[in-house]
């Protein structure tokens, strides 16, 4: 017999034997007398030296008990997302802003954000936006290529990778240098 089968064999008997102490024990456990005044698992031992509860008086907070965690940081909602592309045949790297619910075009691509959330300035950097991204072929039809989450801090994790186009999600923005698109039509 190999070491490995008498090990194996004796885990198996060590078990086998734990098992049945552990039987024993709860066959035990469940014929012992239940005293009606014994406090339950659940209930904690009345002291009956101490006074009754009076049941409207309020309870004080207990200096031992640990302070609540603090609030999740809330999500800022953002006006302009930032976003950067690569035209890859020019090599020629462009970063554009575009507010939400706008279409802004980069060569044969419409992106549209519709959220862009980001974190306020003392929290760790989360900046994330839905975006649609269309492709305007060559035959004149729009077809979506991309509708989802990109993520500003992994940018090549939903980047948008066409052909001859790359665009990814730089940031998120409360105010752009380019104008707004409702004063842009009042001009």
């Amino acid at each position: 017999m190999s070491i490995f089968s008498r090990i194996s064999i004796g885990g198996l008997t060590v078990a086998a034997t734990a098992f049945a102490a552990f039987s024993i024990a709860a066959a035990q456990t469940l014929e012992a007398p239940v005293d009606p005044g014994a406090p339950t698992e659940f209930e904690a031992p009345v002291d009956p030296a101490a006074p009754p509860l009076d049941p409207d008086a309020t309870v004080e907070p207990d200096a031992t008990v640990a302070p609540a965690a603090p609030a999740a940081p809330q999500r800022i909602t953002n006006p302009v997302a930032e976003f950067a592309g690569i035209d890859k045949i020019t090599g020629r790297i462009i970063t554009f802003d575009v507010y939400i619910d706008e279409t802004v075009q980069f060569g044969a691509l419409q992106v549209t954000p519709r959220i862009c959330y980001s974190q306020p300035q003392t929290e760790e950097p989360k900046t994330d936006s839905f975006v649609e991204v269309d492709e305007i072929t060559l035959d004149r039809k729009i077809r979506r290529i991309f509708t989802g989450w990109m993520f500003a801090e992994s940018p090549g994790l939903n980047a948008v990778e066409h052909a001859v186009y790359d665009v990814w999600l730089k940031g998120c923005k409360q105010k752009s240098e380019v104008p707004a698109p409702d004063a842009a039509k009042t001009n």
